[in-house]
């Protein structure tokens, strides 16, 4: 399992390359950002029709994690729906198969600003969520210690690296999570709002076929990508 052990809080959290974490301690998976549903909200609301496997290609994503890591709880960030209509407007087989990861394990879903209530699936829903030195929130507060958010969709370019990728920041005090699921555009990372949020010294993961460990923040190149919530 390619993954990258950070010291957090007094913890040891692995940033897996897909954008995850896991909190072997708790035995936890942690995901930010899913939005299932996303095509079925945007032909909804805006007539676009878009390819709708995006729901399908997170799911399957989310399994793959799931069986390398072993994890038997899941904890997802908030916006883990593209809205709340979304979440009962899924595909009846992309509904089955997030039913049949949700069941046996102890499901946590903190509520982010598309999805702001339950969604009438199971596991445990929380405005936010405290577990030993971590507090889990969607959105990142203003002074926060141990915080773990998502929101933003960070995403950061290198030269020589291609397209800008999703990524993990942090500091001593906070990490922001990219987003996890598939149709999820990005802000680049050196936004002030994310200069604003990440201390120094800051770190950022990107994601990929192999998690990749630089400073943050990065030198020229970084942050092409548009930022879409």
């Amino acid at each position: 399992m390619n993954a990258i052990e950070i010291p957090f809080q007094g913890e040891t959290l692995c940033a897996l390359a897909s954008g995850a974490l896991l909190w072997r301690a708790r035995d936890l998976l942690i995901v930010s950002d899913l939005h299932l549903g996303k095509s079925e909200r945007i032909a909804r609301r805006r007539g676009t029709m878009l390819p709708p496997y995006e729901t399908r290609a997170t799911l399957e994503r989310l399994e793959a994690d799931l069986a390398a890591t072993g994890a038997n709880g899941v904890l997802c960030l908030g916006d883990s729906f593209d809205d709340l209509d979304a979440a009962t407007g899924l595909e009846p087989q992309d509904r089955a198969h997030l039913v049949s990861l949700i069941e046996g394990r102890a499901w946590h879903w903190v509520e982010g600003n598309h999805d702001p209530g339950p969604a009438g699936l199971p596991g445990v829903h929380h405005a936010e969520l405290v577990m030993g030195p971590l507090t889990f929130r969607h959105i990142a507060e203003p002074g926060a210690q141990g915080e773990l958010s998502g929101h933003y969709h960070p995403k950061l370019g290198l030269p020589g690296c291609g397209e800008a990728r999703a990524c993990l920041l942090f500091d001593a005090t906070r990490m922001i999570l990219p987003a996890y699921g598939a149709y999820t555009g990005g802000m680049p990372a050196t936004a002030p709002e994310l200069r604003a949020l990440i201390g120094s010294p800051g770190f950022a993961v990107l994601t990929g076929s192999k998690p990749l460990l630089v400073p943050y923040p990065a030198r020229a190149g970084a942050g092409r990508g548009r930022r879409r919530f």
